[in-house]
């Protein structure tokens, strides 16, 4: 099973990403193979914690699912053929509301939210290609948290389908959960015990 995927300029599918080592973790954006290792920091992790439980409280009786990293999400077209799937990403956080979309290797299609907290590894692929993956499949609330500026970014799907500026919180601000009309975040929650 080796090192799958050290030669950036190939194109691989799902059907490769399910035969490499379950020792690293990868992603796939339109084919080309993003290595998620070093493993995130404490802080990062404790962001992480903080939100999957404000989400996971809200959504205790409700129909949607949250799921943590690493967990499969395939955004390729719709395509359920394994050979089709170019694309294969691992959010920190994901919220889905549609059941169908979920199986049991990970989910096929867009979530309603996916939050990504920037490390030094993974920030510049966060802010700019799975940005733009993530408007062009339609995830309705893209969040990303900077946890060096303690900041959270929310970018809001718009009718013509793209994320206009997004809202910057800080502080002492509430973060409105724009999937949810009754479930605001307080920053505070999101940044505390760490």
């Amino acid at each position: 099973m080796g090192e799958p995927a050290r030669k950036m300029d190939e194109h691989y599918t799902y059907a490769d990403y399910v035969t490499w080592s379950e020792d690293e973790r990868w992603e796939l954006i339109y084919g080309k193979a993003y290595n998620m290792s070093p493993a995130p920091t404490r802080k990062h992790q404790g962001i992480f914690t903080n939100i999957i439980r404000e989400f996971s409280n809200y959504l205790k009786d409700k129909n949607c699912k949250i799921y943590g990293a690493p967990f499969d999400v395939r955004l390729s077209k719709g395509f359920k053929v394994d050979k089709d799937v170019d694309t294969v990403v691992q959010p920190d956080i994901s919220v889905f509301c549609d059941e169908k979309k979920l199986d049991d290797r990970g989910a096929v299609g867009a979530p309603d939210l996916i939050v990504e907290i920037l490390s030094p590894s993974t920030a510049a692929k966060d802010l700019r290609e799975k940005f733009y993956l993530y408007e062009k499949v339609g995830v309705k609330v893209y969040w990303i948290v900077d946890p060096v500026n303690e900041t959270l970014t929310v970018y809001v799907l718009n009718k013509n389908g793209k994320y206009p500026v997004g809202k910057v919180y800080a502080g002492e601000d509430k973060i409105k959960v724009n999937i949810f009309d009754d479930l605001e975040i307080k920053m505070e929650d999101v940044l505390i015990n760490l």
